[in-house]
């Protein structure tokens, strides 16, 4: 098993790559350190054994040098050059080709510190990719094992994807595995905000019920969070170092592909923390 990183010589590149070295420390797992050249370079030779990548031999190596310098010695990293008219579609067919269970890439180089802006790449692979992508947050450094799953639980179609990923990942490490109901209150005068908070608890504790049947005792934990708004439920949650957040794709998305909607956009944006979007149905991080 394989996970795919999207990889530039730059910060963004460098984020993707402590992220993936995290979860593969995690999982147990080998990485492809992808990078993406356009269609239209020349072709020169990337070593002896006569594999054939595009771009300039000294970008090409240069960039190759300073990747592998990112992975340490645990880990089992191979660097491989992908001929593509954009990065995303590059990601895509490197990640299909090997079977990879998961892209991860960095945040826009224009957001916050440790936080998200959905660039141009980010935005192609989310409303595209049939394997699940994780975000690295910009000026990610941590490459010690992940200490805590948090699913986020709704009950629209996609969620129980992202749900069924944790809890078999959390089930095969020995991880943590919170699961969170978000809940964005009606300020209105003639809202049940109270109604609101009452529903989530009752359906955030039966997925707990359900997951406590797969965990070891005490591993997994549920929690409501609410606020005015999407932004301010996220803000009202403590985050480990070492956490991970995995979320479905939109309702709206096609079979087996990502399409991430509104809410999963704000949620995004108020991240400290990174986060892996399941597509329907698809396996992800389960083995």
């Amino acid at each position: 098993m394989r996970y795919v990183v999207g990889y530039q010589p730059d910060e963004r590149g460098a984020d993707a790559v402590a992220l993936a070295v995290a979860i593969a420390r995690t999982q147990g797992t080998g990485l492809d350190i992808v990078y993406v050249v356009a269609d239209n370079a020349p072709y020169v030779a990337l070593n002896p054994e006569g594999k054939r990548a595009s771009a300039s031999e000294q970008e090409v190596l240069t960039a190759r040098r300073e990747a592998l310098k990112l992975i340490p010695a645990d880990v089992d990293a191979q660097f491989k050059v992908r001929s593509a008219e954009s990065f995303a579609e590059g990601l895509i067919a490197a990640g299909e080709e090997a079977g990879a269970r998961l892209i991860v890439i960095g945040a826009s180089s224009s957001s916050l510190f440790k936080r998200f802006t959905v660039g141009s790449v980010a935005n192609a692979l989310l409303h595209a990719s049939p394997i699940p992508v994780a975000l690295a947050p910009r000026g990610y450094q941590r490459t010690e094992p992940l200490t805590r799953l948090t699913a986020f639980i709704g009950e629209r179609q996609g969620a129980q994807a992202a749900r069924d990923v944790a809890l078999n990942a959390a089930s095969r490490r020995g991880l943590q595995l919170r699961l969170v109901s978000l809940v964005s209150l009606d300020t209105r005068e003639d809202s049940d905000s109270g109604e609101a908070i009452h529903s989530a608890h009752l359906h955030a504790n039966s997925v707990l019920a359900q997951a406590a049947t797969e965990l070891p005792p005490g591993k997994a934990t549920v929690t409501v969070a609410h606020g005015r708004n999407i932004e301010e439920a996220i803000d009202s949650l403590d985050w480990d170092d070492g956490e991970l957040v995995v979320m479905g794709s939109s309702r709206l998305a096609q079979h087996n592909r990502l399409f991430l909607g509104a809410t999963a956009h704000k949620v995004l944006r108020s991240l400290p923390v990174p986060m892996v979007v399941v597509p329907r149905e698809v396996d992800g991080l389960r083995e």
